[in-house]
Formats: C-alpha cells, structure tokens, sequence
C-alpha cells in the first residue's frame, strides 16, 4: 500500500503522494518551490501550474526567507538567492528562471557531486532589449533631469541628443543582443557588434578596442563566465570617447561600480543605465531592509514610503520633482540603505553610483514585462513537468553536470 503524507489538504490542489525521497529527507509538502517570485509572476506561475505539482511560493530569497531545510525536492530561483551548499545533498534539482546561470554554476561547483540544474534562455530576449534601449534614449535626453527640473519648468542644461547616427557598440551579440542591435538599426544608429562568436550575418563586428573607439553608447549583453569578470573595467573603459554613455542589462560583476564612479568623476563616461550590479545578493537585502552601517530598519516597506513622503515635502530639495527615489534621488541619504560606511565596499559605490545625477539604476528590472512574465511561467512549469518526468531540464545550465539520458 502507497503511503500517502500527513499533511492538511491545500484549498486549490488535491493531495498526492510524496516520493519517498522527499519524505525521508525534507519532510516537506511541496513537489516544487519557487523563491524570488513578485506578485504578478507569482500569479502567473500559478495559472501554469501543472494539476497534480503542489507548489509553493514566497517573494523572498532562500537567505531571506530562513528555511532550514529544503521546502521541496525541486527549487527554483532567479539571481538573487544564496542556495546553502548542504541543500544540493538533499534536492533532486534547481531551476533558475532566468536567462543567465553563472549564478548556479558557481553554487554548483561548490558541492560533493553536481545536479541537474536548469534556466530560461528564451523567454525575455525582446523585454530586456528594449530596456537597453529606454536606458540609452533617457540617457541621450537626460531624462532624470527634465523630470527633476518639470516643478520650475527650466529648460537650461537638459538639451540632449537624438539617436539617428548615433555610434552603438553592442558587446555580447546572443539572443538578448542580437535583438539589441535590431533596435539599433531601427532608430538609424550606427550599429556594430563585439563577441568571440560570429552568428549573425547582418551585424558588423569589430575588435573589443575598435568597439569601444567607436561607440557613443556602448551596451553590455555578454554572458558572464569565469573568464570575463570585471570585463569593463577602469583600464578598458578609458579607452572610450569622453562622455560615452555605458549600460549594462548583463551581469553586474562586469562592471564594477567604483571603476564606474571613476570614469564618470573624469568625464570619460557621460553617464549610465544599470539594471545588474556586482554584490546584487547584499544590494537587493540591503535596500529591502533599509540596511545602513547602524542596522536594519524593521519595516522595509513602511521605510521607504515614509523616506519617499518625507522627500516629496521637503523644502530642501528646491521644489523639484522626485523621480523614482531607488534611482535619482537628491541626496544619497535618501537612498534606504545608503550610507559611505556600509560593510560592504562594493555595495557602498553601487549606492554612490546612484545618488547621481547622469546614472540611472533599476532593480533588476529588464525582462519584467507582462508579456516576458508570462513567457516566463509557462516555460518554468513547462520545465518543472519536463524534469518531473525526465529527472532532467529541457535547457540545462552548461558546465555543471551531465544530465542522464
């Protein structure tokens, strides 16, 4: 006779037997979990959810959300989540829903034996090249700037550019990029790619230096692998044109943000639009928490809209429109979590970063539109039902283990 797991029926699915293996180890109720999943993708993912997977959810991080052990045979995060290196003895496989997997590679290297890990190369190709592209144009317009000077209706020093014939240098020329470069072309921008493989015949490639001789703007889409951290470095970037504009919709660790503040201190970068950040993992809990070298504010949430009022009353910021505070705010102490003391020094200049003026920073936004997201959830739970049948992904993270046949 089969046995069956204690547990209360769930409101909205019937209950299923357990694996063994789930019972013995985990003692959990959940087929699969799912860390890091907002509020409209988790609803998403449950609209795709297959009839007979018990799932679970939460917006947390696995370090945030404190479980001591695994709350299902197969996890799944996005970049953001700390997997404890004890978690790869006990789970059957970690799904990634998202388009980069360094993350996992990394977490994967660090255990006895590999498992089976999967991502989403496909479904926001198109979603995070167009952010490249908002990024650069804001940048050209100096939106941050009309907006903040809209309350005095000042038009001095916001005289920006258009991007016809414009010089765009697209490092990383692979799904998201090559949809980069389509967008390019069609504002009638000078369009030339960088990547060690040449797959797509309409792009003009160049040498890494000629890329960034040429460029006006220059965007980072590169993979980030062991071999390439810190790609975008102080001496490499110094080789561009004064006042390039530099966005990264890629990996944070290409670009190091007190690299960034010194180009932009010397003028060499005119300015840049950053969705990814080095020490993401510590920026994302550190901002949530309102963290500053004095500790942690209780209420995240009730913190930042207090700050955001507070700014949007104060007389001291010349009557000027606030943008979105995470991204322009007037003062680095507006920042939640902002302070020159914080314990980590790369978190620290990613805050310095964007208390400027000429930088725009976005919470790891890109792929998020409605229609990626959904994209999203149907390929998770399209790969959750694969490897439930398979003990295998439909795209498995490279470089970490051979997935049985």
């Amino acid at each position: 006779m089969r046995r069956r797991c204690r547990r209360m029926p769930h409101p909205f699915h019937p209950v299923y037997p357990c694996s063994n293996r789930t019972n013995q180890v985990t003692g959990n109720q959940h087929d699969a979990y799912f860390y890091e999943a907002f509020e409209e993708e988790a609803a998403a993912l449950k609209r795709f959810l297959p009839p007979k997977v018990h799932a679970g959810f939460t917006w947390q991080t696995v370090q945030e959300a404190g479980h001591a052990a695994p709350p299902a045979p197969l996890i799944s995060v996005r970049t953001q989540s700390q997997i404890p290196s004890g978690w790869g003895r006990v789970i059957d496989g970690v799904l990634t829903r998202s388009t980069g997997y360094d993350h996992i590679v990394a977490w994967i290297a660090a255990l006895d034996a590999p498992i089976p890990a999967g991502y989403l190369p496909l479904y926001c190709n198109r979603a995070v090249a167009e952010q490249a592209c908002l990024l650069w144009m804001a940048l050209l317009r100096k939106l941050p700037q009309q907006v903040e000077q809209f309350a005095r209706f000042h038009r001095d020093g916001i005289t920006g550019f258009e991007c016809r014939g414009r010089a765009i240098t697209v490092f990383g020329v692979g799904n998201i990029g090559s949809e980069i470069v389509n967008i390019a072309r069609g504002l009638e921008m000078d369009v030339r790619g960088v990547d060690i493989v040449h797959r797509h015949k309409k792009v003009k490639y160049v040498k890494p230096r000629e890329g960034l001789l040429h460029a006006d703007v220059l965007v980072c889409a590169m993979n980030l692998t062991a071999d390439n951290d810190a790609y975008f470095n102080y001496d490499t970037l110094k080789l561009a044109r004064p006042g390039t504009l530099f966005v990264n919709i890629a990996r944070g660790e290409l670009s190091p943000s007190a690299d960034l503040n010194r180009l932009l201190d010397e003028g060499i970068l005119g300015g840049a639009g950053l969705d990814v950040y080095a020490h993401e993992k510590a920026l994302a809990v550190a901002l949530r928490e309102g963290q500053s070298d004095r500790g942690c504010c209780p209420s995240h949430q009730g913190h930042s809209k207090e700050m955001l009022r507070q700014a949007q009353h104060d007389n001291s910021l010349n009557n000027s429109a606030i943008p979105a505070l995470s991204s322009r705010a007037k003062s680095r102490d507006l920042l939640p979590g902002n302070s020159p003391n914080h314990p980590d020094p790369c978190v620290a200049t990613t805050l310095e970063l964007a208390a400027r003026k000429n930088v725009i920073t976005l919470p790891h936004n890109a792929f998020n539109t409605i229609e990626a997201v959904e994209r999203k959830a149907e390929q998770s739970m399209e790969a959750v039902a694969y490897f439930r049948r398979k003990k295998r992904f439909p795209y498995p993270v490279p470089n970490t283990t051979k997935e049985p046949l």
